[in-house]
């Protein structure tokens, strides 16, 4: 039975992965994502929230917040989650809550595996990727950027033990042979990331600007390229 804690939405379209789940206090209800090569969101976003909800036997009156993974990641796939996450806000006259994408996968990471640096990467094409940096309390070392990844792209953290993962970290596996190097590859961000970052912020009432709020791109947007 649901109690008056809060109750979160989040969604997660930023990669392949289409991602939706709920949070009761920051703890999972459900999940429900499918990775694809055809980045079916657009098809497949709604009706997931749909047979969410119904699983969990919740009306969408039930819901106290949403939450948005907030990029980098494919353009297309943030402009849909991001739609999608306004117009329920709108409707339900509930608020908005963003996570960068980055700093979601590196929380859930931290939480399974000992390390002293946590690198998430996202593949953005030949051999650049978005990445950031965090400790293992979660605490951003180095600001998201979109690296070219070479032998000598992540020296400056190689003293600690970085477990650098996602999908792009294939290609640092292939260049960097650092002993204090540890690679997790075909890591995608998942809806699962965000329940605990998002109840923190919700009882912060950290809430977006619905009007204005716009996801976090990293680099324009280039027409006639898959995205």
């Amino acid at each position: 039975m649901i109690s008056n804690m809060a109750v979160i939405l989040a969604i997660e379209t930023t990669t392949k992965n289409c991602s939706v789940a709920l949070f009761q206090d920051g703890k999972e209800l459900s999940c429900h994502e499918e990775l694809s090569q055809d980045y079916t969101h657009a098809e497949k976003l709604t009706v997931y929230i749909q047979e969410l909800m119904k699983q969990i036997k919740l009306s969408f009156n039930d819901l106290d917040a949403i939450a948005i993974s907030q990029g980098p990641g494919s353009y297309t796939g943030l402009r849909i989650g991001t739609s999608v996450a306004k117009g329920l806000c709108y409707s339900l006259e509930i608020p908005l809550i963003s996570i960068p994408t980055l700093k979601g996968m590196a929380y859930q990471a931290s939480v399974s595996e000992e390390y002293d640096l946590f690198c998430p990467m996202l593949d953005a094409r030949r051999m650049e990727v978005f990445a950031a940096i965090y400790d293992k309390d979660n605490q951003e070392i180095r600001a998201v950027e979109a690296d070219i990844v070479h032998k000598e792209t992540y020296d400056d953290y190689l003293h600690n033990k970085i477990l650098f993962f996602g999908d792009g970290a294939l290609k640092c596996r292939e260049v960097i042979s650092h002993k204090n190097a540890y690679f997790l590859n075909d890591i995608y961000p998942s809806a699962r990331n965000l329940g605990v970052l998002s109840n923190d912020k919700f009882i912060k009432k950290d809430f977006e600007d619905i009007a204005y709020f716009e996801p976090f791109y990293l680099k324009d947007f280039v027409a006639g390229k898959k995205s």
